[in-house]
């Protein structure tokens, strides 16, 4: 441990550190099988486990973290393929939403087996309950941020609630 880091930073380190290494592996491991990268299986993930199978394009770029330019070129990529088709919102015509393909659904199985086989792979070193705490420990932190931005709107006067998804 760096005697001039906190723990804080500390945990940082081994946060990105590990993220690094095993989407690195996991990314092997899908150009190994043939396979679409992982940022393809990302987005077609997203989309599965929406609440309703059709998320909008910003909610995809929110829970990506990726702005919405670069969720519509993956997008493109992801129709281009015949893995995904976008769909009018009904409620905002300005608004489209993203939907799975037959041909999507088939890929999103076939990398899901090698996603999770990797993901178990490299983190069956850990106890049920350290999986347990870390979920925890990094759940924290993500609402850390959300109350962060929340707190950020207000002091700018602007209503939490109004903002851009």
């Amino acid at each position: 441990m760096d005697s001039t880091a906190t723990p804080h930073l500390e945990a940082w380190r081994a946060v990105v550190t590990s993220h690094a290494s095993v989407t690195d592996r996991v990314q092997r491991a899908l150009t190994a099988a043939d396979l679409p990268p992982l940022s393809w299986f990302e987005i077609l993930w997203a989309v599965k486990r929406s609440p309703d199978g059709r998320p909008r394009m910003s909610e995809l770029a929110e829970w990506l973290t990726l702005s919405r330019g670069g969720i519509t070129k993956l997008v493109d990529r992801l129709q281009e393929a015949g893995y995904l088709e976008r769909a009018s919102c009904a409620s905002d015509r300005r608004s489209l939403h993203a939907e799975l393909t037959p041909a999507g659904e088939k890929m999103l199985q076939e990398m899901r087996l090698v996603y999770d086989s990797e993901i178990e792979r490299h983190l069956a070193t850990l106890t049920p309950e350290e999986c347990e705490l870390i979920t925890a420990a990094l759940q924290k932190v993500t609402g850390s941020t959300c109350a962060n931005a929340h707190a950020e709107l207000q002091a700018k006067g602007l209503d939490p609630a109004l903002a851009p998804a």
